[in-house]
């Protein structure tokens, strides 16, 4: 299946799915967040499927949200409808990622940066390589932590540490992310798409139906409540981006950085 931006490999019962833009370390533009939306939406309607694998590539998962994407840079210039219509594009990917019947696992090596742990957390799974580490600097680039991400961080690792990894926006290696609940597996250095295959693998032995409905009842006491606490964050989004402190701050981190990424 030929995907911009993702590889996308089936084996029946379980689908791989890579995060393949190099020049960008992966980073998620809007264009890739489409992309991302539009293969969940597909895979959704694969009954032949059991497990579906997130993974980037053997250095790193992603940089996160792409601050150079030209989209992004032309928000200011569009109508409030076009605004809100453009920021939708990130969390309807999650969403959608989160919504597959299908067991997800996402497979991480190197770093996972911002919007990558808005994704990942998204998946039922995270396993993490012993190198990895996920880090989320939105707040230090004035902009608030948003598509639908708190209240996904909260389920996994309780509102203290998801105010620690949100607000100090320090690096979390991959053994205090295990310890914290966010990774359900740490292995070897690059052997994160490997573990991930073995889970898979057992989960893709058992009978399907029962696995989807277990999942769907899980999400559904668990998440009941997410959508009150996150419906608005695209506004709030959009007001701190277009603040003239964010901006500054992103002009800067661009300045210093190679673009498209959030650091690493």
């Amino acid at each position: 299946m030929a995907v911009r931006f993702l590889q996308v490999g089936f084996k029946p019962p379980i689908c791989t799915v890579r995060i393949v833009r190099p020049d960008k370390k992966n980073a998620l533009s809007f264009d890739l967040l489409r992309a991302l939306h539009d293969t969940a939406r597909h895979l959704m309607e694969r009954t032949d499927l059991s497990v579906v694998l997130l993974t980037g590539t053997d250095e790193y998962f992603s940089a996160g949200m792409d601050l150079s994407d030209p989209a992004l840079s032309t928000l200011a210039d569009v109508s409030l409808s076009e605004q809100r219509r453009l920021l939708s594009y990130a969390p309807m990917a999650c969403r959608a990622w989160e919504d597959l019947d299908q067991v997800t696992i996402a497979a991480i090596e190197g770093f996972c940066l911002g919007g990558g742990v808005s994704l990942t957390c998204s998946t039922d799974f995270r396993v993490m390589a012993e190198s990895s580490y996920i880090q989320a600097p939105e707040i230090d680039y004035g902009m608030n932590m948003s598509w639908g991400t708190l209240p996904r961080l909260v389920h996994l690792v309780g509102p203290a540490r998801t105010n620690q990894l949100i607000i100090l926006a320090e690096k979390v290696a991959a053994r205090e992310a295990h310890a914290w609940g966010f990774a359900q597996w740490v292995c070897e250095e690059g052997a994160a798409l490997q573990k991930a295959m073995e889970i898979a693998e057992k989960v893709a032995a058992k009978p399907r139906a029962p696995v989807c409905m277990t999942k769907q009842t899980v999400n559904a006491v668990a998440k009941a409540l997410d959508q009150t606490a996150s419906h608005m964050d695209r506004d709030q989004f959009l007001l701190s981006v277009l603040n003239d402190e964010s901006r500054e701050r992103i002009s800067s981190f661009l300045r210093k950085s190679n673009p498209g990424s959030e650091g690493d």
